[in-house]
């Protein structure tokens, strides 16, 4: 039996209706109790996902499931401006915020000490600083380590006292700073919609200890950013490498005020999902935009203005909260959507955004946009899928959510867009896909690893399903390792 496999002492329990007695030797008794009381019934398919995790651990292969992460925050910039998730690192595991970015590649949270980390967050949430110190677990990854090495997006160095460093700038200026920690990462995997594992897998990351620019402005303040990214470093890359989870993932973020969503390592299945290649050999999830339309009336845009050939390119990128336009494209897609609801309103201009009076207060009556890309396939958006409403009193004042982008010309498609989505990143067809969802309702995932394809229900309700089974693992885990112990035991005085 296999100490690190708590599952065969949960089957065996199962069916144990009273206590047992084991005689090991003539000089020692062990007493088995039932673990499961006969009111907490499981059902066959239970019991099945309970052997199907216990032969993957006997055969030393991974665990068919879908990773799950919960998500937290919403699109409103108003509200929050972000998406963030929780993540488990180190021995004992410790929860951290981090926001959840498809733009950058390193997993980073902040670490004790740390310069221009900021101590509060107005998004009421307790921020941590992790301590290499305090994990059992924890190691440092030195400059003649193999995983030491320039990353797409990151600046890798050698400090003063041999660890490896990196410095990472983001977009609106902000940096961080530090040097790479290997420990371990603890998550769920989804076996079916009642049961998940308690998973673990060696993970470096950053430990930040300087921040500068908005990183350190309580506003939207989180631990740390979750990189998503296509680097060796990202948590898909690391953790499919070890044969933990597929090289796909999908969100689907929740658009109204209450936010949330559904995040997982492992691809969510809708039959009108519709996909576009990325842009190959590129460090972003780069997409080749085509054409805009206005209430189907497309825009007299060159095309070449979206394409990487004559700049940045078109990027998808959860960790920005909004979306960008070039100039070329700015200016006569803002003109369209105003001669559309010029007879319901004025314009007006609130700081940098150009809104409108609509007295009214409808908003449907604002064109419907198409965004469209190589491969024939159109992210339609509705009115509140590229407007974000200010105020009311008497009238509302509706804001165009798409910025100018003049200094750059790069298009980046944020979370203003992606919200009500199923949003896939197939990694392995090197494609995206997308369909319209309601992210409050159950998604079904697939995950693929070994040419074999597994479903699992997964829904925004699945965590209190399971979360018995998953909390007592634990304890199944301490109960078997007490039981080996006692046996081993027993038979070195039998031998002495």
């Amino acid at each position: 039996m296999a100490v690190d496999s708590p599952t065969g002492v949960i089957i065996a329990a199962v069916f144990l209706h009273a206590a047992t007695t084991i005689v090991c030797g003539s000089d020692s008794v062990l007493k088995l109790e039932r673990l499961i009381p006969p009111s907490h019934e499981l059902s066959l398919a239970q019991l099945r996902a309970f052997d199907s995790a216990r032969h993957g651990r006997l055969l030393q292969s991974p665990v068919g499931g879908v990773v799950d992460f919960p998500v937290y925050g919403a699109s409103d910039p108003f509200l929050v401006g972000l998406y963030y998730t929780k993540v488990k690192l180190g021995t004992p595991p410790r929860e951290f915020n981090v926001q959840i970015d498809t733009g950058s590649d390193v997993l980073w949270v902040s670490c004790t000490p740390c310069n221009g980390c900021p101590k509060t967050s107005e998004l009421q949430i307790q921020l941590s600083f992790f301590d290499p110190g305090a994990s059992s677990s924890s190691s440092m990854v030195s400059c003649s380590d193999r995983r030491c090495y320039s990353n797409f997006q990151t600046e890798s160095g050698c400090s003063p006292n041999n660890l490896c460093s990196y410095s990472f700038k983001y977009g609106d200026g902000s940096g961080t700073s530090g040097y790479y920690i290997s420990d371990f990462m603890s998550f769920d995997t989804v076996i079916t919609s009642t049961l998940a594992i308690n998973s673990s897998a060696p993970f470096v990351f950053g430990c930040s200890n300087l921040q500068t620019g908005d990183l350190q402005r309580p506003r939207r303040a989180v631990d740390g950013i979750f990189g998503l990214g296509q680097g060796r470093l990202s948590v898909i890359s690391q953790l499919a490498t070890q044969g933990l989870a597929p090289r796909v993932f999908s969100h689907c973020l929740k658009g109204d005020k209450s936010g949330g969503g559904v995040m997982v390592l492992g691809q969510i299945k809708r039959p009108d999902t519709v996909y576009t290649p990325l842009v190959p050999s590129q460090p972003h999830y780069n997409v080749n935009l085509q054409s805009i339309a206005v209430n189907n009336q497309i825009l007299p845009i060159d095309p070449s203005v979206f394409t990487i050939a004559t700049g940045d390119g078109t990027i998808i990128d959860t960790g920005t909260t909004l979306a960008y336009l070039p100039d070329e494209a700015y200016v006569p897609f803002v003109q369209a959507i105003s001669s559309a609801v010029s007879q319901y309103g004025r314009a007006v201009t609130y700081e940098s955004y150009q809104c409108f009076d609509i007295t009214s207060g409808a908003v449907d009556v604002f064109p419907e946009v198409s965004l469209n890309f190589a491969g024939g396939a159109s992210m339609v958006l509705t009115p509140r899928g590229y407007l974000q409403m200010f105020s009311s009193s008497g009238s509302s004042i509706w804001c165009i959510g798409f910025q100018r982008m003049s200094h750059r010309r790069i298009t980046i498609l944020g979370d203003l867009v992606l919200k009500d989505k199923v949003v896939v990143y197939d990694l392995v067809r090197q494609r995206i896909g997308w369909a319209e969802y309601d992210c409050s309702l159950e998604v079904n995932v697939s995950a693929t690893r070994g040419g074999r394809s597994k479903d699992v229900i997964s829904t925004g309700q699945w965590r209190e399903n399971i979360s018995q089974i998953s909390y007592t693992s634990d304890y199944y885990y301490l109960l078997q390792v007490v039981f080996l112990i006692n046996i081993l035991l027993s038979w070195n005085f039998r031998f002495l």
